[in-house]
């Protein structure tokens, strides 16, 4: 639809000069002649695709990698995670480095730079392990005590005893033991946490302490200090002993000897991965073949109570 500006302009042209300059004291000439430009700059902007102005946007893999730095690296300012970007050959700009973190709400580091218990734990996993005695009730009314140590690196647990009668010197000679596999292990522990049962004596502390492991202690009513050595023996009640009438103490000695095999060679560790804590991942399935046809067994451990599922040979 044609608008009366743009049928005014065009009839300037034809009309006379003497009344043309009637009009004009009607309309200002400036006006007239943006009147005469305006439906060419309408045609040419509809022919022409508009260019963005600027800088172009930094691609999607660098802004990720920008977010995965300071993600991964709570202590990093943009400088340095402006340099690390450098030093992989990835060309920006510090200034974008700084936008990307703005846009994204992630704060500086000084205000990134609290560290949560859990990622304690986890940093310094390698030379931390974990101790407790949990008891059991037997058919005949016995109530023997297990003694168990995990490592937090690799989940590992170590079944060391089993008594109805726990002492000092008892839980002595099972440190003894302990010390001995770990220096078979190779392990590199520097830490051992227990709770505060008065069936850990001072000889105890003193011989872990000789050992070069330091013995801490979990605050009163505070099992979350101690979470993976407790998490273990609800996963122990929970898959086995809930499960498994016990005779005598013979028998929760073979049990939870076949459930610790079952635990470090079998069940998997969402913390590992999946893997379990003495066996890692086989490698991924690809061909489309084997994965039509899978071919796995069962075994059975426990007279049932336990199932391992493998590939047949």
């Amino acid at each position: 639809m044609v608008s009366g500006r743009a049928i005014l302009a065009g009839l300037l042209h034809h009309l006379p000069k003497d009344r043309l300059r009637h009009l004009l004291l009607l309309v200002r000439p400036e006006t007239i002649s943006r009147w005469h430009r305006e439906p060419l700059r309408r045609r040419h902007a509809a022919t022409c695709v508009p260019r963005r102005r600027g800088r172009p946007r930094t691609i999607r893999s660098i802004r990720a990698m920008v977010l995965r730095l300071a993600r991964e690296n709570a202590p990093w300012r943009y400088r340095r995670i402006h340099g690390e970007l450098a030093a992989l050959g990835i060309k920006v700009a510090a200034c974008t480095v700084c936008e990307i973190l703005r846009e994204h709400g992630i704060p500086p580091a000084p205000e990134r730079q609290k560290t949560t218990r859990a990622d304690f734990l986890r940093n310094q996993a390698k030379a931390l392990l974990a101790c407790n005695l949990f008891e059991v009730r037997t058919l005949t009314g016995a109530r023997p005590y297990v003694f168990a140590v995990i490592e937090h690196t690799t989940r590992r647990i170590r079944v060391l005893g089993a008594t109805a009668h726990p002492t000092g010197d008892w839980i002595v000679q099972l440190g003894r033991n302990l010390l001995m596999d770990l220096e078979d292990a190779g392990s590199r522990a520097q830490f051992l946490t227990r709770d505060r049962d008065s069936k850990f004596t001072a000889a105890f502390d003193a011989l872990m302490t000789d050992a070069g492991l330091k013995v801490v202690t979990t605050g009163i009513r505070m099992p979350r200090m101690n979470s993976l050595a407790e998490r273990w023996i609800q996963a122990c009640r929970r898959e086995l002993l809930d499960r498994t009438l016990i005779w005598n103490q013979s028998h929760l000695l073979h049990t939870l000897r076949a459930y610790e095999s079952f635990y470090n060679e079998h069940r998997p560790q969402r913390a590992l991965e999946q893997a379990a804590p003495c066996r890692p991942l086989p490698p991924p399935i690809t061909q489309q073949a084997q994965l039509a046809h899978l071919a796995v067994h069962r075994r059975d451990r426990l007279s049932g109570t336990l199932h391992e599922h493998q590939h047949a040979a």
